[in-house]
């Protein structure tokens, strides 16, 4: 499999995963927005989220399918994922009081335990991406460091 293939598939996962569940909660936004009123955080911070997760899921979809905001869009959904990840991780633990769910579509079928491995694996897709992608990084980041190493 050459290079570009490589790049190509975990971006091309994981711009599915966030197309998905960002359309998802769009278009199911009254159930998606009383769900995030759900969860164990303050109603003012449910607010925001309902309206920022989706967003951010689309945008991150977008970083991933040019190649020049590629390595963005895999250290996005790093980051975003580890947060759902450790999210689902305590929620599979029983670290709250009562069991929240903002999942999207078919993720809702699934238990913690199924969500949380799917969590990791996206993860781990996103950090093999970002490694394979290392050396497409942004260049107008790194230009101006001559002989530091990033």
């Amino acid at each position: 499999m050459e290079k570009q293939e490589k790049i190509a598939v975990p971006s091309l996962l994981l711009a599915l995963l966030w197309t998905y569940t960002g359309l998802d909660k769009l278009l199911r936004w009254e159930a998606s927005r009383k769900a995030f009123h759900n969860q164990t955080f303050p109603a003012e911070v449910a607010e925001v989220l309902a309206y920022a997760v989706p967003i951010v899921e689309l945008l991150i979809t977008l970083l991933l399918l040019f190649s020049v905001s590629r390595w963005w869009g895999y250290l996005s959904s790093i980051l975003l994922l580890t947060v759902f990840t450790t999210y689902v991780g305590l929620i599979w633990v029983g670290a709250f009081p009562r069991v929240p769910c903002n999942c999207a579509g078919i993720l809702e079928s699934l238990g913690w335990a199924e969500h949380f491995m799917l969590n990791l694996l996206m993860l781990a897709m996103g950090i093999y991406g970002l490694h394979q992608n290392q050396m497409k990084k942004p260049k107008e980041f790194t230009s101006g460091f001559q002989g530091v190493k990033f």
